[in-house]
């Protein structure tokens, strides 16, 4: 039975007549304005157990969200759950305000943020986010090693996405090579550190982010200073030597390490959490137990990269950040996702734990910091 919809003086002259007007918007919508008389529940919770807020299912609900449709979703819910008497507002609350009927604001008790609203409407319209979680965003703290390729687009989709505090750490200046790829950064900012330039854009796109620029080359010296109160580490390294310092850096102290890399045409992406999850989830040398020889393994100066690719790589990373910060979804520990540009296709190898690995083994104590530049290099 379709639900039937009604006009927002339908349902004023019905809540008069004993109707309960229900508006289904998420919280921080409602702190925006309501229709006045309205009941706020959300429709999440509205749909999870309607008996809660209304026993008798024969009740007259006259149910109103933004412009109708989740209202309409809602109500066909509540029909199947065996509510008799459902309808929805045509048009919803812009409606209801564009007919010039009144409205309140419930009282919270506490002052509506409204750039908070505004920026991060499209977040917390989303049920696994919600308001509740872009607090959360707020409140974190990511490392991310490098400002170039893979370190740009992730750290503007961090920034975009409310993340709190991004300490970024890179010793390298522009240069007009890195332009092709590394779009933190502009002609202009050429022999500009690159963290200097990475914290111009960034807070020009997001006042509320912090962030922390380290012009400092990560080493075993300060690696443990750096990851001092993050909840996670970004790799957009493009060094073996660096990869293996921050792998050992997190399993020792527990942080999950989202790593990526580019080559020519093709990228990985993982995620590494053995120092969270022994003998469940792997590290990185789970992966690489041993650095490839050199000349196997040229970097982007040497061996050349498809401008777009660290784009595609370093989203994909920072969608497994925010993944992890939220505690949502499922993350890529213990698998290595692949990706080939020129064939446009995707492909994943699973990744299990290496029960003997050198470092994360079970009950193995951490081994401590070496010289990696000489372990990467084999001499």
């Amino acid at each position: 039975m379709a639900i039937p919809e009604i006009t927002p003086r339908e349902a004023q002259l019905r809540l008069t007549q004993g109707a309960v007007l229900v508006d289904v918007r998420e919280d921080h919508e409602r702190e925006l304005g309501m229709a006045e008389g309205a009941r706020g529940i959300a429709r999440a919770e509205l749909e999870e157990d309607p008996s809660f807020h209304f026993a008798d299912t024969d009740a007259e609900l006259v149910l109103i969200c933004q412009s109708g449709g989740r209202s309409m979703l809602a109500a066909e819910v509540l029909q199947r759950l065996g509510y008799r008497n459902v309808v929805s507002v045509r048009g919803g609350t812009l409606r209801w305000t564009a007919d010039g009927l009144p409205m309140t604001r419930p009282d919270t008790g506490a002052a509506i943020d409204q750039d908070f609203h505004d920026r991060y409407s499209r977040h917390l319209l989303l049920p696994e986010i919600g308001t509740r979680g872009q607090r959360r965003l707020e409140l974190a703290r990511v490392l991310m090693i490098g400002a170039g390729g893979l370190g740009s687009p992730a750290a503007f989709y961090l920034a975009a996405a409310g993340v709190g505090h991004l300490r970024i750490a890179d010793d390298d200046v522009v240069e007009r090579s890195n332009l092709q790829r590394q779009v933190l950064h502009v002609d202009a900012d050429i022999g500009m550190p690159k963290v200097d330039s990475a914290e111009t854009r960034l807070s020009a796109l997001n006042p509320r982010t912090r962030v922390e620029a380290v012009a400092e080359r990560v080493t075993s010296a300060n690696v443990e200073r750096l990851l001092e109160e993050v909840d996670v580490v970004l790799d957009g390294a493009d060094n073996f030597p660096v990869r293996y310092l921050l792998n050992d850096a997190c399993v020792k102290l527990g942080k999950p390490l989202v790593y990526g890399a580019v080559h020519r045409f093709e990228g990985q992406v993982s995620v590494f959490d053995a120092g969270r999850r022994r003998g469940v989830a792997p590290c990185y040398r789970c992966l690489f137990p041993e650095p490839p020889p050199p000349e196997a393994a040229p970097n982007c100066s040497e061996a050349g990269v498809l401008g777009v690719l660290p784009g595609v790589i370093g989203m994909l990373q920072a969608t497994e950040v925010l993944k992890l910060l939220l505690h949502i979804g499922e993350p890529l520990a213990g698998r290595l996702l692949h990706f080939d540009a020129l064939s446009m296709r995707f492909r994943e190898t699973r990744l299990p734990p290496d029960p003997d690995c050198a470092l994360c083994a079970p009950a193995r104590p951490f081994p401590g910091y070496i010289d990696y530049a000489a372990f990467c290099s084999g001499s």
